[in-house]
């Protein structure tokens, strides 16, 4: 029964760990979303001077 229950929470921690590395993805696309996002409106600015 010991055995089995350690079992259990490695596969757990590995699940977060796989979580957590897909959200770090999302926010470093959701930056790069963000930063074209930026870049545009500088160019407009700068076209409207």
């Amino acid at each position: 029964m010991a055995k089995k229950k350690t079992k259990k929470k490695t596969k757990k921690k590995t699940k977060k760990k796989v979580t957590k590395k897909k959200a770090k993805k999302k926010a470093k696309k959701k930056a790069k979303k963000k930063a074209k996002k930026k870049t545009k409106k500088k160019a407009k600015k700068k076209k409207k001077k």
